[in-house]
């Protein structure tokens, strides 16, 4: 069998367990998940995550952005850096990367296989836990002396809280995956809380104070020492364009005269609270056994690359697309185009997974945009695009339907013309699929 038909087989394998990702009833998986059965399975793997210092980061939005920043300074600084984040743009192994090359596919079915002994004797593991399990023993296996672990949902009962970390991290939070999570935002943040641990320091980002005191109430009673972005450390924009971001950042120990000069390339408002948490993150690293140099975090952070996120695939006419997927993303997204992009009119793709707040979502997208195409993705949980257009009448904006989201794609810029940007987002899985459809059509990045 040939190594690609061999992935592709493994894959198969791998979706063959119970995987909640893809499915339609989540308002009960969190009765589903244990982490007793994680334990038991990382044992059988010879505890392969007690190889390596971690930094474990949870969060509603930015944390897949601090999770980049982070391994980039930290493989800028000599660590050979493990990387786990999800979902995945455009191939699976992306979850798992060493020094942000993803896992080649032959090493993938080469540990799925060694793997395989214990799972066809019987499990209730999901894809998810088994993904997490395969990149914790990758690390090891390529002797990672570094790694950055992104939560997959929540925090409390995520696959990922089983490690003991150097270094947790708490990104903003705000209203998402509300049927398992909760419906306020104490609840939330109750169970993205769940990843602090005993005595082990906890960077906080800026949060709605609901929010806010629930973490700090959850550290007090770990006795984990907190670090919140905002209080302990400070940040100031002092530049923007379209090739990137400069920032300034310093702790309550300094006067903002001793700050810290960063440089990224990643766009948007938001990204500057990304990166005075990464920022703090790393400096906390510093002294739990990660230890690191600014300077190696000045260049990790600014040869970052985070694609999917406020990326411009072409500038004239602008093409932008944005993995935002909840109401409070939706608005930043439109913050950052009215900042580099003002006057442009939009021409808006959009396509959600159902158990999303689209009508939010849409609510902030619609101020802003002309017209608007529905799409769907792959995704098993992708909203039917028909079910959409009701929502925008009373926004009275002109929707279509092209279910593909290469054809909307097509459509949009046909549309758009030479005069108006083009923007899609409502997911991962349609910014993946935009930019997929982009690349391969051979169009040049014109950057």
């Amino acid at each position: 069998m040939d190594p690609e038909t061999s992935y592709q087989k493994t894959l198969e394998y791998l979706y063959s367990f119970v995987d909640y990702s893809l499915s339609r009833g989540l308002r009960n998986m969190a009765e589903k998940f244990n982490l007793d059965r994680m334990r038991r399975f990382l044992e059988f793997l010879g505890n392969p995550e007690r190889a390596y210092p971690i930094i474990h980061v949870a969060g509603t939005k930015g944390k897949g952005s601090v999770c980049a920043l982070c391994a980039s300074a930290l493989e800028a600084a000599g660590y050979r850096v493990g990387l786990y984040t999800s979902p995945h743009l455009q191939d699976y192994a992306e979850r798992i990367q060493i020094n942000r090359a993803p896992i080649p596919h032959t090493d993938l079915v080469d540990l799925v296989n060694e793997i395989r002994p214990f799972l066809d004797q019987g499990t209730e593991m999901t894809t998810f836990e088994i993904t997490t399990a395969l990149a914790l023993l990758y690390f090891a296996k390529q002797k990672a002396t570094a790694v950055v672990l992104e939560v997959g949902l929540g925090g409390r009962l995520d696959a990922t809280n089983v490690v003991q970390p150097n270094v947790t991290v708490i990104t903003s939070i705000s209203y998402d995956h509300t049927q398992v999570l909760g419906e306020t935002l104490a609840e939330i943040a109750a169970e993205k809380g769940g990843i602090i641990k005993s005595e082990v320091p906890v960077v906080i980002a800026p949060q709605k104070e609901e929010a806010g005191l629930t973490l700090e109430k959850i550290a007090a009673r770990l006795n984990a020492p907190v670090i919140q972005v905002g209080k302990d450390y400070h940040f100031v924009s002092v530049e923007n364009s379209l090739e990137g971001q400069s920032i300034r950042v310093w702790n309550s120990r300094q006067s903002s005269a001793e700050a810290v000069a960063l440089q990224i390339p990643l766009l948007g408002e938001h990204q500057l609270e990304n990166t005075a948490t990464a920022y703090a993150a790393l400096r906390t690293a510093n002294d739990h056994s990660l230890p690191l140099s600014i300077g190696s975090i000045q260049e990790g952070f600014r040869t970052v690359n985070w694609p999917g996120r406020f990326e411009i695939l072409q500038r004239d006419p602008p093409l932008v697309i944005d993995a935002a997927h909840n109401r409070d993303s939706a608005r930043r997204l439109m913050q950052a185009l009215e900042a580099y992009f003002k006057g442009w009119a939009i021409v808006l793709v959009f396509g959600a997974s159902e158990d999303k707040d689209i009508a939010g979502m849409l609510a902030e997208l619609l101020q802003g945009v002309d017209e608007v195409i529905f799409t769907r993705s792959y995704h098993p949980r992708a909203i039917e695009p028909d079910a959409l257009i009701a929502l925008v009448q009373e926004h009275g904006k002109p929707a279509r339907t092209v279910p593909a989201v290469e054809d909307a794609l097509d459509a949009a810029l046909q549309t758009a013309g030479r005069d108006k940007l083009v923007l899609v987002t409502g997911s991962i899985f349609i910014a993946a699929g935009a930019r997929h459809s982009w690349y391969n059509r051979g169009a040049q990045d014109s950057l």
